[in-house]
């Protein structure tokens, strides 16, 4: 049986020839660590420190600000020195508590569970939420009102998304080849969630060592198999993956629940099975550090909160001035003008690049060969969408489907005259949902 995937796509330059060979190593924070208060979807963080407490690795700093938040944990040991805005990846000034780092790494007394089976589902979910798991493939929604879904009963698929699609990203691959027992644990202990449903993890057929690692572990898991994907960007979004797997679609309007799915991505899941059965806090996770300007591209476990700038050192730093800094990755990630920024739960990459190709191109009028609308994954006309934001026709945009725009980027990508399609849609797109928010 072939791999299987979704209608539409693109298949960009890979990349990860860069990383993907380098195993995971640790990086220990030096300087000070900052961390956003806002780091997941939903409401702020609340800090539960002040200015002068001391902190140990894995003590609770901020608890959650309501049921969509998820608190925040120090990952290292200090003395609170602020609790003060700082800059993000994507640009906003957001509330942080800065923690000056003693270097001791002196770490709270954890307790594992012997038997995670006898747990029940409330103890389960709890135990997710105090752990401050959020989606750390990027959307940071927090996992513990993800595994609440109001019709638990109906849920038939928990889907692990192993795609790993974004060119250059290497960190869930990695996780895969070495911590594979951490991803079926936590998927494992998903699933004692979810009576009717069954464990996938789809994996993208250009990676078939995880592929086969994996399915030699879950050979005897009734519950649990690998579903190899056609390896083709987005593949990991999550309406195609579902639609891949399941062959269900769904739209702007439902959640995954409303397609009988749960979806988590790989570092996800093992922190749902840290904070479950060891009972750890989020404090740390995989990164990539990568692209042709970095000296050593390669995985890093980081603390979270730990500036950029430290991470770039410990690859090396940089061999070539790069033109273009992104965190995340190349067809989705966020261009920085700075590395003194700090890193979240949901920083999965940095990537640096000598030469900034997307900003010396000058766009040309749309020739209206239709490339937009073969790879977009939705369907759409992307070209007309576009048109309609940049004369502002924002009822056009809507009734043509405008908000079903999953963001992508394949249409930019396609393009032949080079014009800026997803960014204009995602605009308009902001705009029409800002205004709907008023009324």
């Amino acid at each position: 049986m072939g791999s299987k995937t979704f209608k539409g796509g693109v298949h960009p330059y890979e990349g990860k020839e860069l990383a993907k060979d380098q195993p995971i190593v640790e990086v220990l924070p030096k300087g000070d660590l900052v961390y956003p208060l806002s780091q997941h979807i939903g409401a702020p963080a609340t800090p539960v420190v002040a200015v002068g407490d001391k902190v140990l690795k894995g003590q609770k700093i901020a608890e959650a600000g309501g049921f969509v938040s998820s608190p925040i944990y120090a990952s290292a040991s200090g003395t609170v020195k602020a609790i003060e805005p700082h800059r993000v990846a994507v640009g906003d000034m957001v509330n942080s508590i800065v923690i000056e780092n003693d270097g001791a790494f002196e770490e709270v007394e954890y307790t594992p569970c012997e038997d995670v089976t006898a747990l029940s589902k409330e103890e389960i979910v709890n135990k997710v939420k105090e752990a401050g798991v959020v989606g750390m493939g990027g959307a940071g929604f927090p996992t513990h009102v993800k595994l609440s879904p109001k019709e638990p009963e109906k849920i038939e698929y928990v889907i692990a998304n192993c795609a790993e699609c974004e060119p250059y990203l290497t960190a869930d691959y990695r996780r895969m080849l070495e911590n594979p027992e951490e991803l079926i644990g936590g998927m494992k202990i998903i699933l004692q969630l979810f009576d009717h449903a069954k464990g996938v993890l789809g994996i993208e057929d250009n990676k078939p060592d995880c592929i086969e690692k994996l399915t030699e572990l879950v050979k005897d898991e009734p519950r649990i198999e690998v579903c190899p994907l056609q390896t083709k960007y987005p593949q990991g979004g999550e309406r195609q993956l579902i639609y891949a797997v399941t062959g269900r679609a769904i739209n702007s309007k439902m959640l995954p629940a409303d397609a009988g799915c749960i979806v988590d991505n790989v570092e996800t899941i093992i922190a749902v099975y840290r904070a479950v059965k060891l009972g750890r806090p989020v404090t740390n996770r995989i990164s990539t550090i990568t692209g042709d300007a970095i000296a050593n591209p390669g995985n890093f476990l980081y603390s979270i909160g730990t500036s950029y700038a430290e991470l770039v050192e410990a690859a090396g730093g940089f061999k070539t001035q790069p033109e273009k800094i992104i965190s995340g990755g190349p067809m989705m990630g966020f261009a920085m003008f700075s590395l003194d920024i700090p890193t979240t739960k949901t920083s999965s990459s940095l990537l640096c690049l000598s030469k900034d190709e997307v900003s010396k191109v000058e766009p040309s009028a749309c020739i209206n060969c239709g490339r937009c609308v073969e790879a977009c994954p939705e369907q759409l006309i992307p070209s007309r969408l576009a048109k309609f934001s940049n004369n502002g026709l924002a009822e056009a945009f809507e009734s043509w489907h405008g908000l079903e725009c999953v963001e992508c980027g394949s249409c930019s990508f396609v393009c032949p005259a080079r014009r800026q399609l997803a960014q204009s849609i995602k605009t308009m797109k902001k705009q029409v949902l800002a205004a709907k928010r008023k009324k």
